[in-house]
């Protein structure tokens, strides 16, 4: 197992919120939007919906290193 690279861990976090952001301050409204459709979902369609975003997440990290 190679060694946890924190450095690299903590900079991929604040890009990650970097770029939510953005998001944020760029649409306002359509987040407020996309958060209050999330809020009506139910739990198994957000776990879904998470659990397919995790998958993805670590593809793409594959395919870059």
């Amino acid at each position: 197992m190679e060694h946890f690279d924190t450095m690299l861990f903590i900079k991929a976090f604040g890009l990650a919120v970097a770029m939510e952001g953005m998001l944020w301050a760029g649409f306002p409204g359509k987040m407020r939007e996309a958060a209050l459709q999330a809020s009506r979902q139910s739990k198994t369609t957000l776990r879904a919906i998470g659990s397919i975003m995790v998958v993805a997440g670590v593809l793409v990290c594959a395919l870059g290193f």
